[in-house]
């Protein structure tokens, strides 16, 4: 195999801190890798999509040997930085409500339990704690008009695939979230909630026993050879297979071009609540809500974990980065559509602060599909989660790990069916349109947002 040199045109840069990864106990820091070393196998990334493939590789290979590298601390990028869903049915974001084509969201459905139920057997095999991986299922809602029938046109879908749910009313949702905000609320019972950074540390924490993992340990240059040789800031690692578990950035290593969206979603968390503001707020410990209309508002209440206590987190707001990078005038603007969110829906906490805001990467394409398969000769892409990084990187990283490995199997099949992303329109129509329509989704959305 002739040499090719990559020279990696960017590092991972996120918004404010990882507020999942910030609110635990600090972790003792991997080492980073330095000086020369030999791998059977490198995983570039370490969250859900990195974990999961370096898992599956452990399975399916037996004595070889397998690094992961991660660009910063574990748990302080994307994995540290979303909602914490992980969801089993369609959850297409470039649609209205969610759904896609019967057939294909049917397919989709086996291929995100079969990702769950792999995350499951990592939750009980490395003992995760019920607060980090809890099977309670999700609650989609709705607080207008408008919203409802973005639920009854979802309920109407579930019906045809034949999926089980319950509708609850304006007086449940009081009852468990501790606010009046909502109207109805449908609930589906295969959704995972899951505190991210805590299962993220845990996972790598299990898989150290057969894995080698380094932070702070950046790619900046990948030289393509019989055996392939990763170049970090400290040190080199030579390896027979590559499987870059890096999403967007895969980009950054010149892959996919003019095929991928790099999409920012924002957040914030608020202080721990005193005990007589949980008081005031009521309902129930730990819940979580994804809103009827996609462009809506995110809300998670997060009880004590690690001493970390009674939370309140609000997502919304999207903005398209074609450089990977946020803004500060990105992080303003959510930061206020966040707290007037927070104050429609919990006017009871009038004056809680935000102690963390944050922006997460997500990466898009313009068709939904994947920037999935062997990119070069025993390199693997398992990227473009398109917008379901918990379980769709999951599941990625699984199915990497088995092209490199087996080749082929029943999953990978079906898996593989799909095309590949789509070429996207030119600058700078793509940024001012895309962000033009986001704009006008959200003014849509109304006070779902």
């Amino acid at each position: 195999m002739s040499k090719k040199i990559i020279k990696v045109k960017r590092l991972p840069k996120d918004p404010g801190p990882a507020a999942w990864n910030r609110i635990l106990t600090p972790e003792p820091e991997y080492p980073a890798l330095s000086g020369d070393v030999q791998a059977d196998w490198v995983v570039v990334g370490g969250g859900f999509t990195g974990l999961a493939a370096a898992r599956r590789l452990a399975q399916l290979t037996g004595n070889d040997s397998i690094v992961v590298l991660e660009a910063g601390r574990l748990a302080d990028g994307p994995a540290g930085r979303n909602s914490g869903f992980m969801i089993d049915l369609p959850h297409e974001l470039n649609s209205e409500t969610y759904a896609g084509s019967h057939d294909h969201d049917l397919q989709q459905i086996r291929l995100n339990r079969a990702a769950i139920a792999f995350a499951a057997e990592m939750a009980e095999e490395y003992e995760m704690d019920r607060k980090v991986f809890d099977p309670c299922g999700k609650v989609t809602a709705a607080g207008s008009d408008k919203g409802v029938a973005h639920i009854e046109s979802y309920r109407k879908h579930l019906d045809e695939l034949g999926e089980s749910y319950e509708l609850r009313s304006a007086l449940d949702m009081k009852d468990w979230t501790g606010s009046d905000f909502y109207r109805t609320g449908l609930y589906t019972p295969g959704a995972v909630m899951i505190q991210p950074a805590a299962f993220i540390r845990q996972a790598a924490r299990g898989l150290s026993d057969r894995v080698s993992i380094y932070e702070n340990s950046p790619v900046v240059e990948m030289s393509l050879a019989d055996d392939h040789l990763l170049t970090t800031p400290r040190g080199q690692i030579r390896a027979k297979g590559v499987i870059l578990a890096v999403n967007g950035h895969v980009q950054s290593f010149g892959f996919f071009p003019r095929q991928l969206l790099h999409v920012f979603t924002f957040a914030s968390m608020t202080r721990a609540l005193t005990q007589s503001e949980v008081h005031r707020l009521g309902g129930v410990e730990d819940w979580g809500i994804l809103p009827a209309d996609p462009m809506g508002t995110t809300v998670r209440r997060s009880s004590n974990l690690m001493g970390s206590g009674d939370r309140i987190v609000v997502r919304n707001h999207a903005t398209l980065n074609q450089s990977i990078e946020a803004n500060e005038s990105n992080m303003r603007r959510a930061a206020k559509l966040q707290d007037r969110s927070f104050a429609n829906r919990f006017p009871m906490l009038k004056g809680v602060e935000m102690e963390h805001r944050w922006g997460g990467r997500l990466c898009l394409s313009w068709n939904s599909m994947p920037a999935f398969g062997e990119v070069e000769k025993r390199v693997w892409s398992a990227c473009c989660q398109n917008g379901l990084g918990t379980v769709k990187g999951t599941l990625s990283g699984m199915m990497a790990a088995e092209q490199a490995v087996l080749g082929s199997s029943e999953m990978l099949t079906e898996f593989l069916d799909h095309q590949q992303p789509k070429l996207l329109p030119p600058e700078p129509f793509l940024s001012l349109g895309a962000n033009m329509t986001m704009r006008w989704k959200e003014w849509q959305a109304g006070i779902e947002l």
